[in-house]
């Protein structure tokens, strides 16, 4: 039996197909291929960088689904059931919406899908694929499961190896779709095979993909003393409450962290209290604290925020940006809120006529990335659009680069830390212009 993975594609650039330069390993399409039986023979498509050769002889194809690869998800499904091959989608769109992505595949997974691949596989074998499989929540993710990275080679991805140790965060944001998705529930995986895991490959620097690296912070401990003797380099997603913890944090450097990503949203008390974000909501103002801790542990911080909020406005966000400027953080995210279907966000707004698109943004036609999906309080969508926008390109100018390149404690730590700040930062400068506007969606016939 021959088995395609694909990972899809976001978007087209005008007339051109969106190449992500900054493109990293499919790790959920590795971990599949290794819940895989050897006797399945496995190829992975990465539709991000190479051309897909529909008439290539294949028995089923899989692909993963996120709401901004939806739209160019189903238009790859539609290709291989066209030509008579089975699709089947899983991901956490699928698991959130599942009676959109049931129209568009012959098969569809809700949830984990560790706990029904093997029969996914057995019944496409026998050309039995029911429309519906309901994988359960894994106490224990990954067990005994070791990703086939030999996929990723010679695909071009950044020299970083993609790991994880836990899945979902205990914490409930409104705007989230993880929460959602996992129900605001955490799960991690063995210590021990982790380790086996990044022993197995042969890179020194690897990105946790969880969620919330420290949401336990017991489990986060173990996990970090078993790190220190391998004496590699990683970075992570984790809360602001980390800091709370001095062990942790000790923990954490001894390890080899580099430093995270760190979701801060916003800078007004009332919007983290309206998004629910629980674990920002007791700090002090404006994270002076705490953005002087992280200094002092040499964390290169990405800080991620999110605008749109109901007391959100082009100043504030302007002002945001400032902020963000001003605490030299390594990177910034400006994210749009996103009505992503199924969360708490996304049923507020529906429930106050504010959705756009139809309430169906990630298909629309008409949607554009980086664009606002609804309706926001105290400022029009173009609006929020375009300050979204200046926010991006103010933070990346090549003043503000050179300005927060001149943090001594972080970013100028070492000769590593700044060569990957001057390395990543002109990258990320370049998708604030290329992924401006486009169509989500990427026709094959163009």
């Amino acid at each position: 039996m021959n088995l395609t993975l694909i990972k899809p594609n976001m978007g087209r650039m005008g007339d051109k197909k969106y190449i992500d330069e900054g493109r990293m390993e499919p790790l959920q399409l590795g971990v599949l291929a290794g819940l895989t039986p050897p006797e399945v023979s496995v190829r992975l498509i990465d539709d991000r960088m190479e051309a897909i050769d529909y008439d290539l002889a294949t028995d089923l194809v899989a692909l993963t689904v996120e709401t901004f690869t939806a739209k160019r998800s189903y238009q790859i499904a539609g290709q291989y059931r066209r030509r008579g091959v089975p699709v089947v989608l899983g991901g956490m769109h699928v698991s959130l919406i599942p009676e959109e992505a049931k129209e568009q595949a012959d098969a569809i997974v809700i949830g984990d899908a560790e706990s029904v691949w093997p029969e996914v596989l057995r019944d496409a074998k026998t050309n039995r694929l029911q429309p519906v499989y309901h994988g359960r929540f894994q106490a224990k993710p990954q067990a005994g499961v070791m990703t086939r990275r030999d996929l990723f080679h010679g695909k071009g991805y950044l020299p970083i190896s993609l790991m994880q140790f836990s899945r979902g965060c205990p914490h409930h944001c409104h705007f989230c779709a993880s929460s959602s998705y996992f129900g605001a529930r955490q799960a991690v995986r063995d210590v021990a095979e982790v380790i086996k895991e990044i022993k197995s490959q042969p890179r020194k620097l690897i990105f946790f993909v969880d969620d919330n690296l420290v949401a336990d912070f017991s489990a986060a401990k173990e996990l970090f003393r078993a790190l220190i003797p391998l004496k590699i380099k990683w970075v992570s997603q984790g809360s602001i409450d980390m800091l709370q913890d001095h062990e942790l944090m000790e923990l954490m450097v001894k390890s080899g962290c580099l430093g995270l990503v760190i979701g801060f949203e916003s800078i007004n008390p009332e919007s983290l209290k309206g998004m629910n974000k629980q674990t920002n909501q007791h700090l002090s103002r404006a994270y002076q604290e705490q953005i002087e801790d992280l200094r002092r542990y040499g964390l290169q911080t990405w800080a991620a925020f999110t605008i749109g909020h109901d007391e959100d406005t082009p100043q504030s966000i302007a002002e945001l940006c400032e902020f963000a400027i001003g605490s030299k953080f390594t990177f910034a995210a400006f994210n749009i809120l996103m009505p992503y279907p199924a969360t708490t966000l996304y049923d507020q707004l529906a429930k106050q006529e504010r959705l756009l698109y139809q309430g169906k943004w990630w298909i629309h036609p008409d949607y554009r990335f980086n664009h606002a999906a609804f309706l926001p309080k105290l400022m029009s969508p173009e609006e929020l659009t375009q300050a979204g926008f200046l926010a991006r390109q103010r933070f990346n100018s090549p003043l503000s680069i050179l300005r927060r390149a001149l943090e001594p404690r972080t970013n100028l730590r070492s000769v590593y830390r700044l060569f990957t700040y001057l390395i990543y930062n002109p990258l990320f400068r370049r998708e604030v212009y290329k992924k401006q506007d486009m169509t989500l969606g990427v026709s094959d016939e163009d």
